[in-house]
């Protein structure tokens, strides 16, 4: 039997090599990854002329992703605010547009930072031993409101007797009792709850606002003379099993008196305290255990009466809001068909468009997103999203749009990238419209003309109720720069398309996405030069089950890449850190209650169907998908004697690129394994 080291040195090597004898320079390449920059974290001026963003970056010492905050101006003028090889984040301006309050880890742990910016001087403002978050300024600049967690003592129910002094025993057992005991990227949880504070802007002791026994996870708004602040949390004695169900509270900053000013079964959160300090807009819906709902934006008084749904007419979910300076307007962020709105909503039901191509903040891969922010001249600042370059900063107003930032144009100005075409198919299930992209490597034209024929990777996003768009990805770009056709699409399950395709995978997933996605590859096959015999898929999370469900339904794919998926529903929701919500919402019943149902929606029942060389990917720390359900397939092809290989990311959670070297680990992997077969019979 090889041992590991045995076993790595024969991955890697060919690896190496194989990559090393396609590299051009021309083209993207794995080592890039670390030039690439994005922004988020936004913040802008009264007057609209000055935005202040989070400049991302990868330290290819650390392996790490690392930020400062930059300004800009509307003249294109970029100002560096802070610098440091850390994270500085969360930039948020006093009312008086005089100081600006950051979160950074210059200190080694994650601190409250303040910059003067008519001086230019800066101060860490906290010395806490949790990071702090969701900062918000009181509406007189006096104050800071921020979460933070508060530790408890572990509970222990036995107590060892007869320790001697100096004893070197095992490390005591852990006593857990609580439904979330674990979450994915974070590990065990630790005892304690997240609680709100509120601190001097000048600096001093923080006072702790909340001592109850439930979470604060969310930023603050203030009313309008600074006695109350308004938050949702979860107060359910169930909330371990309702753990969606939030409600908005009033709270007074003297008295710490708390009203209750939403009381429905469902969401309600994101409260923001209009200009006139006379009424809340928040976002919420109506919890009806499916796998989707929309998110409405509401508006109420500002003592909780007169509760009204303004966007119910509108088949979208609203993801952020602001308000607008006349206390008659939101600013809402939606995504439709795979791409990412900012909309002026008037308190009487108009809807205009006033910012688009908003997102680039998922740089791995073509996920949908982005960020904005308000200036009160109404000038809007966003996350630009362009399909060959991570988020930059542009502004609308007035219906004009100007990029203000091109933060990758060093890294990619010289490099041929992949060209994005959008397609759209008809279901061979119901003839339901399906949207997709794609990819076109660099030279593709040419060569088609001169009959080359390309293999096609079939890349399927996760969720599954999420979307994937006309932006930037790193994965696709690269995949592409290796002579590889990529197509991406959002099948039903997906959103930004309205409820009812949210819906269509309630209770039923996976099943007739499969048809969508088959019916967008026989799309492209038939539009493109695509070479039949050299098919390949591949996808991650909801993704990973697709493509474990696809193999096990046909074998007309060459190879496949299975990273961190679902393959045995009843063993998943019974291991999943979100155990609870799956559940409820997912699926009718108990999986001892319906095993069979299970079952059918899983891709271990149709193992025995798989033929297609297959490579499963996971990151040993995932509690969302835990690396059990990899080791089951794994385990599963190898009694089969399908060829089959298992890479392992140590330490990773679901989000593998939490480190750079993991994207491109990942990346390198799957067309390692696909360039295998890519010439086979």
């Amino acid at each position: 039997m090889m041992n590991k080291t045995t076993w790595v040195a024969l991955i890697i090597a060919p690896l190496i090599s194989t990559m090393t004898l396609a590299k051009n320079e021309s083209t993207l390449q794995l080592e890039d990854v670390f030039t690439l920059e994005y922004a988020s974290g936004l913040a802008i001026n009264a007057d609209g002329d000055e935005v202040y963003f989070v400049r991302n970056y990868m330290d290819i010492q650390s392996d790490k992703k690392l930020g400062n905050i930059w300004k800009v101006d509307k003249e294109k003028n970029l100002t560096p605010v802070t610098n440091g090889l850390h994270v500085d984040y969360s930039p948020t301006l006093s009312p008086d547009n005089t100081k600006l309050a950051y979160i950074s880890t210059a200190s080694g742990k994650p601190q409250i930072h303040m910059k003067w910016l008519k001086t230019g001087e800066t101060g860490q403002m906290s010395h806490f031993s949790n990071p702090p978050s969701n900062l918000s300024w009181s509406p007189d600049g006096n104050t800071l409101a921020f979460t933070m967690f508060v530790d408890s003592k572990p509970k222990n129910v036995v107590s060892l007797p007869g320790k001697p002094n100096g004893a070197k025993w095992a490390k005591p057992a852990v006593y857990i009792d609580k439904m979330h005991y674990r979450f994915d990227g974070v590990g065990f949880n630790k005892a304690g709850k997240r609680h709100i504070f509120v601190m001097s802007s000048d600096g001093g002791n923080a006072r702790q606002l909340t001592h109850d026994d439930f979470n604060h996870n969310q930023k603050m708004s203030w009313s309008k003379d600074g006695s109350q602040l308004f938050y949702s949390t979860n107060k359910r004695l169930d909330k371990e099993l309702e753990w969606t169900d939030s409600n908005i509270y009033a709270m007074n900053i003297e008295t710490l008196e708390v009203k209750a000013l939403t009381d429905r079964n469902g969401p309600d959160f994101k409260p923001i305290v209009s200009p006139n300090g006379k009424l809340i807009a928040y976002l919420g819906s109506d919890q009806n255990y499916k796998n989707y709902e929309n998110t409405e934006l509401y508006i109420m008084n500002i003592d909780g009466s007169d509760k009204r749904s303004i966007t119910a007419d509108f088949d979208r979910s609203i993801n952020n809001i602001q308000w607008g300076k006349d206390s008659k307007t939101v600013y809402i962020s939606y995504h439709d068909k795979g791409e990412t709105y900012v909309a002026s909503q008037s308190l009487s039901g108009k809807r205009k468009i006033v910012a688009k191509n908003i997102g680039g903040l998922s740089y791995g891969r073509p996920y949908n997103g982005g960020e904005f922010v308000v200036a009160q001249n109404e000038t809007i600042a966003f996350t630009y999203s362009h399909p060959q370059r991570p988020a930059d900063i542009a502004i609308a107003k007035k219906g004009k749009t100007t990029q203000l930032t091109t933060l990758n144009e060093d890294a990619l100005g010289y490099k041929t990238l992949a060209t994005i075409k959008e397609i759209n198919t008809k279901s061979s299930f119901d003839n339901r419209n399906i949207q997709a992209w794609v990819a076109y490597p660099p030279g593709y034209e040419t060569a088609k003309k001169s009959g080359e024929k390309f293999p096609l990777i079939l890349e399927i996003h996760g969720g599954p109720v999420t979307n994937y768009g006309p932006h930037f990805s790193t994965e696709i770009q690269l995949m592409a720069a290796k002579g590889y056709v990529v197509v991406y699409a959002n099948p039903r399950g997906s959103d930004s398309y309205g409820k009812e395709f949210s819906q269509t995978i309630h209770n039923n997933y996976p099943s007739h996405d499969y048809d969508d996605l088959m019916s967008v590859v026989d799309n492209v096959i038939e539009q493109e030069a695509i070479d039949k015999n050299a098919l390949f898929v591949t996808g991650g999370s909801g993704g990973g089950v697709l493509t474990a469900w696809i193999i096990g339904h046909t074998e007309r794919f060459k190879a496949a890449v299975v990273a961190k998926p679902v393959i045995n529903w009843f063993s998943f929701v019974l291991t999943t850190d979100i155990y609870p919500y799956v559940i409820k919402n997912w699926f009718r019943k108990m999986p001892w209650e319906d095993s069979a149902h299970y079952m059918k929606l899983s891709p271990i029942s149709y193992v025995g169907n798989v033929s297609t060389p297959t490579m499963l990917l996971t990151g040993e720390a995932d509690q969302r998908t835990p690396i059990a359900e990899t080791e089951q397939f794994y385990q599963a092809l190898k009694l089969r004697n399908v060829d089959t290989a298992m890479v392992r990311i140590p330490d990773a959670p679901h989000g593998i690129y939490k480190r750079p070297s993991n994207l491109m680990s990942k990346v390198s992997h799957i067309l390692w394994w696909f360039e295998q077969y890519r010439n086979t019979k």
